[in-house]
């Protein structure tokens, strides 16, 4: 048999201990500084940070870009054994900022803010940062950009995760088709979450505009609130049980990604 190695060791000793003294929350909003000061990064070195922003989706709620990542972040901090940082739910909304409701940061302002909630994460402990981000566009493209920055320059290591777009294989899987913002996919993972709030009653296929190929056209504002990926699939069916489904194996992707990452670098001992 292979013996386990000093770093599996110490993550099991630590697994062991939490497992006798459970933390009282996950979440970094409700526990007390007293207990934060005891667990991190002793017993806790990792933190999830659900980031999004408001703005239109369908039939969907306007907050959705943020309730997919906090739900993600409750459903795995406990398999992970990680904290749950306060979700940032404005962020860089971009050609959909038109619409009812919506909220857009600058560029300029939004990097900036999230470096310094980077810098803040590392500051206090934490050792592994795992971003989950329900929130595509510019958006994406800063949060590689900080995260390359930062990690760094405080040794800490930072985990960018776009749900969607890891789950496509998880989509076809589950739908027999690609979906889109909104869309198929979207709508599933939040209908599982508040299907209370999916008013599938005021949806109808004139609410769908199809992603243009390349460059081939563009338009601000976008005119639909649910982007196809694909034209002619990825239409919102609300079934629920295959919302559920989808639910559940988006979050065994994006948990086997966090272990396979976090694993890798224990392995090459990088910012320990």
């Amino acid at each position: 048999m292979k013996k386990a190695g000093p770093v599996a060791i110490l993550l099991l000793l630590a697994a062991r201990v939490l497992a006798q003294n459970p933390p009282t929350t996950r979440e970094m909003n409700l526990i007390c500084w007293q207990e934060f000061q005891e667990i991190v990064p002793k017993n806790i070195e990792t933190v999830l940070l659900p980031v999004g922003t408001l703005e239109p989706h369908g039939v969907l709620p306007n907050g959705s870009d943020n309730l997919a990542p906090e739900a993600m972040a409750r459903e795995l901090a406990p398999r992970l054994n990680a904290l749950i940082a306060p979700t940032l739910n404005y962020g860089v909304t971009g050609s959909m900022q038109a619409f009812p409701g919506a909220f857009a940061i600058s560029e300029e302002a939004y990097e900036l803010f999230i470096r310094d909630i980077l810098r803040g994460l590392a500051g206090n402990g934490f050792k592994n940062i795992v971003i989950l981000n329900g929130h595509g566009g510019p958006q994406t493209a800063i949060l590689k950009r900080v995260s390359a920055s930062v990690s760094p320059q405080q040794k800490v290591r930072i985990l960018v995760i776009n749900w969607w777009s890891l789950a496509s294989e998880e989509t076809f899987e589950v739908f027999g088709e690609n979906g889109g913002h909104a869309g198929i996919n979207e709508t599933a993972y939040i209908q599982h979450i508040v299907p209370e709030h999916v008013h599938k009653e005021r949806y109808s296929k004139e609410m769908t505009t199809p992603y243009p190929a390349g460059t081939s056209w563009s338009a601000e504002p976008f005119p639909s609130s649910i982007g196809l990926y694909e034209p002619g699939q990825g239409f919102p069916t609300f079934d629920a049980a295959k919302a559920d489904e989808y639910f559940a194996k988006v979050n065994a992707k994006v948990e086997t990604l966090i272990r396979d990452v976090i694993r890798k670098w224990d392995l090459a001992g990088l910012y320990r």
